[in-house]
């Protein structure tokens, strides 16, 4: 499960990357994150009814139900991987998918291992494929209830480079700008083919601590 990346790219360089895709910039003042965490802040290009923006999102979409059970806040769900729950099955649709921009993701080595990063093997820009919601909620009890823009990305079985560290799940990431589109446009039925894994030797280890 990953619940670290970085994403180092300046804003200008994101409005860059993203410009082909039609996105306003609704950032703000956006620096570099060298370490994002479930519940903080980060960049997102998301769908909004008065067109496509780069925005910030809050890690960690609505928990289900069940989960919640005894509990006084929700800290939210960072990765999805059955997209076939009625839980998750409301924010399938293009308005609520999302591009999570990232340079380099972790996953945990092991106990007492720390955290293996890995980033794309030829430098391309990647986005792993999300989705996001606006929804009211106690995130945490000494701010109450808060409205927030929320967001988490999908997972599939690893490839090789992942499987090594984290044999059960990675981030759906997407390297084609062409799948981007597609992620943010196309019906369910043809985006949920992008939720596989990146192909074996697409992705390299480059650090763990």
């Amino acid at each position: 499960m990953c619940n670290l990346y970085s994403m180092t790219r300046t804003q200008d360089e994101m409005r860059r990357l993203f410009e082909g895709l039609g996105a306003a910039d609704a950032l703000g003042n956006q620096r570099p994150l060298d370490e994002v965490y479930p519940d903080q802040a980060a960049p997102i290009l998301r769908v909004e009814a008065a067109g496509r923006a780069l925005a910030p999102g809050r890690w960690g979409m609505p928990s289900p139900r069940f989960a919640l059970e005894g509990k006084k806040t929700d800290r939210g769900v960072t990765n999805i991987r059955n997209t076939g729950s009625p839980h998750w099955r409301r924010w399938l649709a293009p308005a609520h998918r999302c591009l999570v921009p990232f340079t380099r993701f972790a996953e945990p080595a092991g106990k007492g291992r720390g955290n293996a990063w890995f980033e794309t093997a030829d430098g391309a820009p990647a986005v792993f494929a999300g989705i996001w919601t606006r929804w009211t909620s106690v995130r945490k009890l000494k701010d109450g209830e808060t409205t927030d823009d929320l967001y988490g990305f999908l997972t599939c079985p690893p490839n090789a480079e992942v499987g090594a560290v984290h044999p059960k799940a990675m981030p759906v990431i997407l390297t084609d700008p062409a799948a981007w589109e597609t992620w943010l446009s196309a019906p369910w039925e043809v985006a949920r083919d992008l939720q596989r894994p990146l192909p074996d030797g697409a992705l390299r280890r480059v650090a763990q601590e």
